[in-house]
């Protein structure tokens, strides 16, 4: 279905010494109704591999190709992307970016409509797919209400109504809980039943296990391995972790209590409402200075308004966070936190990430006229997050994880004594989720206090001290990770 011949592929604008997405030599078959996942270190080119089989290099992404590349035997060289796309769906990383309307049932429609298929054949496309999906709930929605997981799913559906040979996912899973992990297992699973061929380019290996055919490692934008998947089940941890992928069964982790806090903070009356539906009701949550606290619930839980919530981001915030020092209500707390969004693109503006960074350092006082101290500042940054090399580059020239560490970095460079991080580590490969563990950690030492919404294991087992649980807008409870270990195992379990 899919054959790869001596592709070679070098991105407009890099040279040899920055081999950073680029490919070569790659020599790969895909057999028909296999599923294929590419895994390896962030910028090791799995998304470009997906961007050739797509087409969106080179119809978006400028640069030169070499060999050849043939899907459902058709030789793609100069074919127009809306040929390409009859034959292969894609799936991307964030599904906004593939939204064409504010309405579920408009999105879920809208590539039918678009290719002219007659209303009859548009409804019966679509009655195939929402019930196998489970979209009947999200059905006559605004899009942009929903969580990152449930669009996911809308971008799936909408994908699969037309009915592809051939489905691209690049890092699916990067903003899904565990119930909405196991619901895409589950669609891709019904997919593979019907004879389609998926490439999935991913870090979050466990919940694939059942369904992936082959893996394939790849490295510096070459194939290092390709193994069945049984072959691929009995590698260690330890190996795994070595080569930068993170654990294929996520239930080995053990989580134990870091640190024990003294001086108590209080949230008081988060409250907010979209129309008439309550979408958070927290009245008393007591936290302590200096800890790390994992928000977890499933998508649409209301972990996300929290979090804007903390941070004064919200119009009108209601509730205040009350310390030894006195109650700070909205705005004032916008000037207590800093926050790492989930879409990262929302908050980076500059035209290079030494320039980013820089934004963020012009916050501090000690620092507007120091400028031998400033630049120190940034140099360790830009070490301590293995972002050297693309000091100079553009922020929205960097793939995912890369984008997310430039947030962090200016996180880090603000010094506010409250952080909050939706989802860190999305789109992270296992060394540089690691590297944003230790700094976590480290700032905890320096008695920050960080909230992370999120649903990576690892993070939560090598990170966190508590754990605060949130189920339709409430805060159903929060404990010391040590106390609830049996409890996360099972949450987590796929």
């Amino acid at each position: 279905m899919i054959v790869f011949e001596n592709v070679g592929f070098k991105y407009k604008g890099s040279d040899d010494t920055n081999k950073y997405k680029n490919l070569s030599d790659i020599n790969l078959k895909i057999l028909k109704g296999e599923v294929v996942l590419l895994c390896g270190k962030s910028g090791c080119g799995k998304t470009t591999i997906t961007r050739l089989i797509n087409g969106l290099i080179p119809n978006f992404y400028d640069g030169k190709v070499e060999g050849k590349i043939r899907i459902a035997g058709n030789n793609i060289e100069g074919l127009d992307l809306d040929i390409i796309s009859k034959s292969v769906g894609s799936v991307f990383q964030n599904p906004r970016s593939q939204f064409f309307n504010v309405d579920t049932i408009d999105e879920l429609a809208f590539g039918c409509e678009n290719r002219g298929m007659p209303s009859k054949q548009i409804y019966e496309r679509l009655n195939n797919i929402i019930k196998p999906l489970n979209l009947e709930h999200l059905l006559n929605r605004n899009i942009f209400e929903l969580s990152g997981g449930e669009k996911q799913r809308i971008a799936c559906g909408s994908v699969g109504a037309l009915l592809p040979e051939v489905l691209v996912l690049d890092e699916p899973s990067s903003n899904l809980d565990i119930n909405s992990m196991r619901e895409l297992k589950n669609i891709i699973g019904k997919w593979k039943a019907m004879g389609k061929t998926i490439v999935i380019a991913e870090h979050r290996l466990h919940y694939l296990m059942d369904v992936a055919d082959r893996i394939i490692y790849m490295e510096d934008g070459i194939i290092k391995k390709d193994v069945n998947i049984d072959e691929f089940k009995l590698i260690e941890s330890k190996e795994l972790h070595s080569l930068g992928l993170r654990q294929s069964n996520g239930n080995s982790l053990s989580y134990k209590e870091k640190f024990v806090g003294t001086e108590s903070i209080v949230l008081n009356n988060f409250y907010m409402k979209y129309g008439k539906r309550c979408v958070l009701n927290i009245n008393n949550m007591k936290i302590f200075r200096g800890s790390v606290i994992a928000i977890l619930g499933d998508n649409g839980a209301g972990k996300t308004t929290f979090a804007n919530h903390l941070c004064g981001l919200v119009k009108k915030s209601s509730g205040n966070m009350e310390n030894t020092c006195g109650k700070y209500y909205g705005k004032q707390r916008s000037k207590q936190f800093f926050m790492v969004m989930q879409d990262v693109n929302h908050q980076l503006f500059t035209e290079s990430v030494e320039e980013e960074i820089n934004l963020s350092l012009m916050c501090q006082r000690r620092l507007k006229k120091d400028k031998n101290n400033k630049k120190k500042c940034i140099e360790n940054l830009l070490e301590n997050l293995n972002l050297r090399e693309y000091y100079k580059c553009h922020p929205m020239s960097l793939s995912g994880g890369q984008k997310q560490r430039v947030a962090i970095a200016c996180a880090l460079a603000s010094e506010r004594e409250f952080l909050v991080f939706d989802e860190p580590t999305s789109g992270l490969d296992y060394h540089h989720m690691m590297e944003v563990s230790k700094l976590l950690k480290k700032l905890s030492k320096m008695k920050k206090t960080i909230f992370i919404v999120t649903h990576d294991p690892e993070l939560v087992s090598n990170t966190c001290d508590h754990v605060c649980f949130l189920k339709n807008g409430e805060l159903d409870w929060i404990k010391p990770v040590s106390e609830c270990e049996n409890w996360l195992k099972s949450y987590f379990r796929i």
